[in-house]
């Protein structure tokens, strides 16, 4: 019997979560899942994270049951209100202004499925981000050196994090889109090691 999986896939194509998973120095193929993600929020935030990242994770554990397969999933909310991908310039610009001068919190779920060990694990990390107070010329300056098109609540904190955000209370990883400290917490509790040996 198969102690242990045998690779890590990660089942995105966010170059984000895959910096971050080298990061950790570990070893892994990248597998995007194409699925049909739920960006209602109806559900409200964590649940959201929670069933877009198992089912990432769950479609690529049926197609390669001997490997662990890490599915995730990052949204903004402002209170109640799921902010995700923009879709279009003038929806970013309208989230940016919402976000201005307020504290939001941004949801990542990660899920790990392993189908030949009967594995099905998943969490929720949680940081609190504060915006600084933008007016329309600073949105328009953080838009032309962001594309905010593929990142909810139209921001990302890897580039120009200085002209928005004044603080964050949490993993900054979390935020990029990957909880790398509650991650290699859950490894270790779970005796997978994925580090290059060499």
């Amino acid at each position: 019997m198969q102690v242990r999986p045998r690779r890590l896939l990660l089942a995105s194509a966010s170059p984000r979560r895959a910096e971050l998973l080298q990061r950790m120095g570990l070893v892994f193929d990248i597998r995007p899942t194409h699925v049909e993600e739920d960006d209602s929020g109806q559900s409200g935030p964590e649940r959201l994270v929670l069933d877009n990242a198992a089912l990432k994770a769950r479609t690529l554990a049926r197609q390669e049951p001997k490997a662990l397969v890490l599915g995730s999933d990052t949204t903004v909310a402002l209170g109640d209100q799921v902010l995700s991908k923009p879709v279009d310039l003038d929806d970013a610009r309208r989230m940016l202004a919402m976000l201005s001068g307020r504290r939001h919190t941004v949801y990542t779920a990660v899920a790990l499925h392993w189908e030949a060990g009967a594995l099905a694990h998943c969490f929720v990390e949680r940081s609190e981000v504060c915006f600084k107070t933008l007016d329309a010329q600073r949105i328009e300056h953080y838009l032309t050196r962001v594309n905010p098109l593929d990142k909810a609540g139209a921001y990302g904190i890897q580039s120009g994090r200085e002209l928005i955000i004044e603080s964050v209370n949490g993993s900054v990883e979390n935020v990029m889109g990957l909880p790398i400290q509650a991650l290699e917490a859950c490894f270790e509790e779970l005796g997978f090691d994925f580090r290059n040996k060499v």
